[in-house]
């Protein structure tokens, strides 16, 4: 399932960290302007969707992040040739990592991003199976090396998503930064579990939109 939404542009989001992450449930902001009931907000949306995935059991977890590899196919289109930017399953997120290799035997690269610093944009590193890998930022596998590279098309999970394509994140604001900075415009395509809609993430100047969010 795909929803599109029209790209604009913006800058990157406070950054923060897991471990930031507040136990309890944030009702939703009395007032949707003010930074600070939003980021309250979102904090609370982020450890009830994360749980809610977390939830989800590991059979269960490979089957939806099937159908969404199927769905990618129609979204994207074409990747030979391509740069994909692609990413390490993290947390229960969707596990794109065999659509990954199918998109490298169609001919086109994939692309990890590494969080090079807190408050950076990510550097994207061209992967193959069999590239040394190492453990990043939150222990996610990153390429040990190589050149940085602009995706031709960004693939970023998401812990939740609204009806206008707008995604939440983890709160480090590192794919906003990193779309803001892109010197050429790519495909930017959200993925998630359908358990991840939210009706609005009460979106902010800095939130940039994906132009296509594709669930199970």
């Amino acid at each position: 399932m795909s929803d599109r939404q029209s790209v604009s542009r913006g800058y990157a989001s406070p950054p923060c960290f897991m471990h930031e992450l507040e136990d309890e449930f944030c009702a939703a902001p009395a007032r949707t302007d003010a930074w600070s009931d939003v980021s309250r907000w979102r904090k609370g949306e982020r450890k009830r969707l994360i749980d809610l995935r977390m939830a989800l059991g590991q059979d269960e977890r490979r089957e939806r992040s099937a159908r969404i590899a199927t769905a990618l196919d129609a979204a994207v289109g074409r990747v030979s040739g391509r740069i994909v930017g692609s990413y390490w399953p993290f947390r229960g997120e969707p596990d794109l990592r065999d659509w990954a290799i199918r998109v490298i035997e169609r001919g086109g690269r994939i692309a990890l991003p590494v969080v090079i610093q807190k408050g950076w944009p990510l550097e994207y590193r061209v992967w193959f199976p069999g590239d040394p890998l190492v453990r990043g930022v939150w222990n996610i596998h990153v390429p040990a090396g190589g050149p940085a590279v602009q995706p031709d098309i960004v693939i970023a999970p998401v812990v939740g998503f609204d009806e206008a394509s707008y995604r939440l994140g983890y709160g480090g604001g590192f794919f906003d930064r990193t779309l803001a900075a892109m010197p050429r415009r790519p495909l930017k395509v959200g993925v998630g579990y359908a358990l991840a809609r939210v009706a609005t993430i009460y979106p902010q100047p800095h939130d940039i939109p994906m132009d296509v969010i594709v669930t199970d």
